[in-house]
């Protein structure tokens, strides 16, 4: 996730080359058969009737091109909504600065892969309902029960060059922190132990585990501070949940609220749930909004009744 809402546009590719090799079994899925393109599709304003640009980087395990066919968590969603409402998805590959410019001049009709809601972003742009919620969650050497960011006093505390967590981790009392300028020595030094937990996308975790099995780190999840920690500690905030969405043209209102009225189905009916699942996520942890987040949205780009969408 980069300045998506986690990593620096100048590192997601370093992130990228460092999972791209990475396999989870049974993770290529054929794009789902659109419904016949009518009434569904029809009025939505997209930039060709009943076809869905989607401008998309090489970021695995959330979008990623597979013959001929967008895979990972992010475009399994997107393909879901956009076979509910019949229409055919052509990707666009480019990097994460591309992606935004895309959809800002309206060449695309939505970008997505691990995009954090920001008030700055949502200026120049519309964001859906978050499609899944990023939890704080950390590569954790052996089996050792860190839970809270009181657990990572005094430890040694990783996490890679343009990452939110950077000031975290330097933050947390007694700790020694390292920043990697990319993720191939994050890994290796979580794999040798030289570490004892790093923080990096959640589901990149799991993804390298599965390359490594042997490794001596695994995924744990973090309890998020309370307000009285981060009132204390400012740089704690970045230790909580971030809403990831789909990132739409301004114009785009009647399609943000078609994907959105599909986005929330899926939250409904178990499929967010199974796809997170697949890709190697807690359902509870990616599926259920902190506290915290109930108003963040409110009075910016949403009503000040509205509701984050949840599973059940």
């Amino acid at each position: 996730m980069s300045d998506r809402g986690l990593l620096s546009p100048a590192k997601a590719l370093a992130v990228v080359l460092a999972a791209g090799a990475l396999v989870i079994a049974g993770c290529g899925s054929a794009e789902p058969a659109a419904a016949p393109a009518g009434a569904a599709a029809a009025g939505l304003g997209t930039i060709a009737e009943g076809k869905l640009k989607v401008a998309i980087e090489p970021y695995m395990p959330y979008t990623d091109i597979k013959d001929g066919k967008m895979v990972g968590l992010d475009a399994e969603i997107l393909q879901a909504a956009a076979a509910a409402l019949g229409l055919k998805i052509e990707t666009e590959m480019t990097d994460f600065k591309g992606m935004l410019n895309s959809v800002q001049s309206g060449r695309a009709d939505v970008t997505i892969g691990g995009i954090g809601w920001s008030a700055q972003r949502a200026e120049k742009g519309l964001f859906t309902d978050p499609v899944y919620y990023s939890p704080a969650a950390m590569a954790v050497v052996g089996d050792k029960p860190y839970k809270t960011v009181d657990d990572l006093k005094g430890l040694r505390l990783g996490t890679v060059s343009g990452y939110v967590w950077e000031q975290s981790i330097k933050a947390v009392p007694g700790a020694q922190a390292k920043v990697y300028p990319d993720a191939n020595g994050f890994f290796a030094d979580l794999g040798a132990g030289r570490i004892d937990v790093g923080f990096i996308d959640p589901l990149l975790v799991t993804y390298q585990r599965q390359k490594q099995p042997d490794s001596k780190f695994q995924l744990a999840y973090l309890t998020p501070p309370t307000d009285a920690q981060i009132a204390k500690i400012p740089a704690y905030k970045d230790f909580r949940q971030i809403q990831v969405a789909f990132y739409l043209p301004k114009a785009d209102t009647k399609l943000q609220q078609a994907l959105d009225d599909q986005i929330d189905k899926l939250y409904q009916n178990g499929q967010l749930a199974a796809m997170v699942t697949k890709w190697g996520g807690d359902p509870n942890q990616f599926g259920k909004p902190d506290p915290y987040l109930a108003t963040l949205r409110q009075g910016v780009d949403r009503p000040a009744g509205w509701k984050l969408p949840t599973i059940p």
